[in-house]
């Protein structure tokens, strides 16, 4: 079905985007080559992985939600907090809708799923999930802050408030008290 796999390869390119759209609260802060959206993805699915391992959940499916839970701000841009006041926030399942709508069944169900159980918050991978995605913004603001960029005790604050795992909760307390450095004496 030479279709099916047209339609994997356009959306493959499309997720290509993701290596070049820059998560734009950054620049608010002051950081002028803020990481791209496919950068926060990898090191949020690795976390999600951790917290999910840690929490008793499953790892490869809290890993596999968190690869999705972005991928819509290829048709959006990543949108700043502040563009709430001004613009109604996209449905992800409806972008993601219109984003697989070519791909083959299995594909497209497959991705449609993931991203309704990471939006639904109903089971503990998605949780886990969405506590690594508000986690690895407060490991990146502290790495930002580390290399002199200070305005970025919003993000830390931001994320700590909405940590639901007990993990989670943890893991942010012990950042905010190591350097970003620390690992390399370990």
């Amino acid at each position: 079905m030479p279709e099916d796999a047209e339609a994997i390869a356009a959306f493959g390119y499309e997720l290509g985007l993701l290596k070049r759209i820059r998560r734009t609260g950054w620049w608010h802060a002051g950081v002028r080559d803020p990481e791209s959206v496919a950068e926060h993805t990898m090191r949020t699915a690795q976390l999600a992985a951790l917290i999910a391992a840690e929490e008793g959940a499953d790892p490869a499916r809290a890993a596999f939600l968190a690869l999705w839970h972005d991928t819509q701000e290829t048709r959006t841009g990543d949108l700043p907090h502040t563009a709430t006041a001004y613009l109604p926030k996209p449905d992800p399942r409806q972008i993601t809708a219109d984003q697989t709508d070519h791909l083959p069944d299995r594909s497209r169900d497959m991705v449609r799923a993931a991203v309704n159980e990471y939006e639904s918050r109903q089971t503990p991978e998605a949780l886990c999930a969405k506590d690594a995605d508000k986690l690895e913004m407060l490991l990146q603001a502290i790495e930002y802050q580390d290399i002199g960029v200070s305005r970025v005790d919003g993000w830390i604050d931001s994320a700590r408030k909405d940590l639901k795992t007990e993990t989670s909760r943890r893991i942010a307390e012990a950042a905010v008290a190591l350097s970003p450095l620390a690992w390399r004496d370990r």
